[in-house]
């Protein structure tokens, strides 16, 4: 998607109130190269669409950094849902904090500082997922994958972020530790006979996934 129409796409996309481009402009000037790291307006909006589609009463997402995907997750929660956010990072956590904060969202996001393959295994039995967000090491992507799909409600909903990794994912080229990762994810991905799997143009790519009955 060239410049003009994504411009064009994010103008006829929602955006809710003024959290989230503070959010994204506070991002850009704290994080400065890991900035990149920040979802855009079109794949929040998207969000927030599908974790009211779902009615989301429970919701994983595994790598949260500043936190605009988690405030647009938490906006689309059911009434009385919840957010458990994983992540490694005190230091960038703490910014998506006074977000929660500033879009009165923090009363339903739990964030768990700890990698998130613990967290995800350490989980009651009981638990069901009703959407769940991926966006964090790539290498670890089918872990998590692994994890959540068992516990997915049949109406739930895995995404998957960077899928098309800057549409790089289709060159040959193996010196990218994340563009092979990726690669192989989505190879697997759509092997697989438990799930199926829609892939998008959305953002920097993302798989929607859906446990098969």
């Amino acid at each position: 998607m060239d410049e003009r129409v994504y411009d064009y796409v994010v103008g006829h996309t929602t955006v809710p109130d003024p959290v989230l481009p503070a959010l994204a402009e506070r991002t850009k000037a704290e994080a400065g190269d890991f900035a990149g790291m920040q979802i855009g307006a079109d794949e929040g909006a998207m969000l927030t669409a599908l974790a009211r589609m779902v009615q989301a009463r429970f919701a994983v997402e595994v790598g949260t950094f500043t936190g605009y995907s988690s405030v647009c997750i938490a906006r689309g929660l059911a009434p009385g849902g919840r957010l458990l956010c994983c992540d490694v990072s005190e230091e960038w956590t703490s910014i998506a904090r006074d977000a929660w904060r500033e879009a009165g969202v923090d009363d339903r996001i739990e964030l768990r500082i700890a990698p998130a393959a613990e967290t995800l295994a350490g989980l009651a039995d009981d638990v069901v997922v009703d959407l769940a967000f991926i966006d964090a090491d790539k290498p670890g992507y089918r872990t998590y994958l692994d994890l959540l799909l068992p516990r997915l409600a049949d109406h739930g909903v895995i995404v998957v972020d960077n899928v098309l990794w800057s549409g790089t994912v289709v060159d040959p080229d193996e010196g990218d530790e994340n563009r092979t990762a990726l690669r192989e994810f989505n190879d697997h991905v759509v092997s697989r006979d438990d799930c199926d799997v829609a892939m998008l143009p959305v953002g920097d790519g993302v798989s929607l996934i859906t446990r098969r009955a």
